[in-house]
């Protein structure tokens, strides 16, 4: 009786063992690996004390949203003592036309004089000399008209010669101006924040790291045999953990596949396994509601390739 009881306890635990062996087999995933994304360490592009800065750890930001800034009193100083400069140096600069305007203006009066000359010479009432003296006069006018023309374009451009360089530093101060505000280059999360408002920073110094949590990267490894089950495009199973034993299934795309073998991550094969060649391949999933995390494990299970 008793070897009886023993014959079906013991094939209940063959039979339990038998469906927890298809229940697992069933759940075999063609390849595992860990979810990241592109993180861009944002730096200051000036040095000064840090103004306004907005940013705080978790908070999701816009491209080119102004975060804050650095601050820029020395820089507007500059500016203005360059403003005042050339306005400065405008002043010296003469105006060639009211000079010209006063010499044509003597050369009208001349010629009229020539004018009246002329008919009183056919009168008798003058004589040629006279005439030969206004025509003197106006081509000495004349003279004077060009010289104070060249002159004053000569003066003027020195001058103004002396403005362009001024105008390059403001130029050079507007940029420095504009790296001073602080923005993101791209719309994403932000994952960690290096510096406070108040702070002292220089150039060059990281102030927060961003990344896009919107779509997120799998990044799996692969085996020489199993390159010919999939290609770049193809759409695949991923699943993340939903719970202590069930999954979520989530659709992934594949981006991109590595064109050389690498040894197996130690992270994340056993040790047996880590002397086996493999290869690193990206799936890009849409994290929709925010559930996928930097670092999370996910598995993969591979469609047929369609035709």
């Amino acid at each position: 009786m008793r070897s009886k009881i023993d014959i079906r306890i013991l094939a209940s635990f063959i039979l339990a063992a038998v469906i927890l062996g298809c229940s697992e087999s069933s759940h075999k995933s063609d390849a595992y690996g860990n979810f990241e994304a592109t993180e861009i360490i944002v730096s200051g592009e000036a040095t000064g004390k840090l103004k306004n800065f907005e940013v705080a750890e978790g908070n999701v930001v816009n491209a080119d949203n102004h975060l804050g800034f650095i601050d820029t009193t020395q820089l507007y100083l500059q500016k203005q003592q360059l403003i005042y400069s050339i306005g400065a140096l405008k002043s010296k600069t003469q105006d060639v036309g009211i000079q010209i305007n006063v010499l044509l203006e003597q050369k009208n009066n001349l010629q009229r004089e020539r004018n009246r000359i002329k008919n009183l010479l056919k009168d008798g009432a003058a004589t040629t000399k006279q005439l030969d003296d206004i025509n003197g006069e106006i081509e000495v006018v004349d003279k004077r008209i060009l010289a104070t023309q060249s002159q004053l374009t000569t003066t003027n451009s020195g001058i103004l010669s002396e403005i362009a360089p001024l105008e390059a530093q403001i130029e050079l101060i507007n940029d420095k101006l504009a790296k001073s505000y602080i923005t993101s280059p791209v719309s994403g999360t932000v994952l960690t924040k290096y510096a406070e408002e108040g702070e002292f920073v220089s150039m060059g110094q990281p102030l927060f790291k961003i990344a896009n949590l919107d779509e997120m990267e799998l990044r799996i490894y692969v085996s020489g045999d199993q390159l010919g089950i999939f290609k770049v495009g193809s759409e695949i199973e991923v699943l993340v953990d939903d719970g202590k034993e069930a999954y979520r299934s989530l659709r992934g795309t594949i981006t991109w596949v590595s064109a050389q073998a690498e040894f197996t991550p130690k992270v994340i094969q056993t040790k047996e396994e880590r002397v086996n060649l493999v290869y690193a391949v990206k799936v890009s999933v849409l994290n929709t509601d925010g559930s996928l995390k930097i670092g999370m494990p996910g598995e993969v299970k591979f469609n047929p390739v369609s035709n």
